[in-house]
């Protein structure tokens, strides 16, 4: 291994060890101070936790949610994507780029793709639902928490009706952040 590369990798183990000598980025720091517990792991950087990418990103979730909400009485209406009238993946399209999210995809089954699976177990209010079937994912919605023991949503349903909020009706769904 060239000597440079050798450097940088010592450097870069420094840094996310929070060390202060070549032994303690190998060996690792003998006791953690103040300085060495704060410094993130480097998958916590790349995952955007903690840390201020974390908070930010976390801020345009919350901001992506409140318009989600805000767009509740909205007109359906197929291939929409705002600003009066939705379908179900313009709605999201709309709510993500509006709070900075820019690279999320136009329809449900591309934006089914992009987002990162959670478990169940682990949703957020701001997650995505993405309700499947024989062909893959057909809707969307966004997770707004429970009510009364049930998971909801909100989501524009169909032609005829208006973006509204509304309980989970079937279990065949998955998912997805942008945490």
């Amino acid at each position: 291994m060239p000597a440079r590369a050798v450097l940088g990798s010592v450097v870069l183990a420094l840094v996310l060890l929070g060390s202060t000598t070549p032994a303690q980025a190998v060996t690792g720091p003998s006791t953690l101070d103040a300085a060495s517990a704060a410094t993130p792991s480097l998958a916590a950087v790349q995952a955007g936790r903690p840390g201020q990418r974390g908070k930010a990103r976390q801020k345009r979730v919350t901001r992506m949610l409140r318009i989600v909400k805000a767009q509740k009485g909205d007109r359906y209406q197929y291939g929409a994507a705002g600003p009066n009238r939705f379908d179900c993946s313009g709605l999201v399209y709309f709510a993500t780029h509006r709070a900075g999210f820019r690279s999320v995809p136009r329809t449900s089954s591309q934006q089914g793709r992009f987002m990162r699976r959670v478990p169940r177990a682990a949703m957020r209010p701001g997650d995505f639902v993405f309700f499947t079937g024989g062909s893959g994912v057909y809707h969307v919605g966004v997770y707004t928490g429970r009510s009364k023991g049930r998971r909801m949503i909100v989501h524009a349903p169909g032609s005829g009706q208006r973006v509204k909020s509304a309980p989970i009706w079937t279990d065949r769904w998955f998912p997805g952040t942008l945490r």
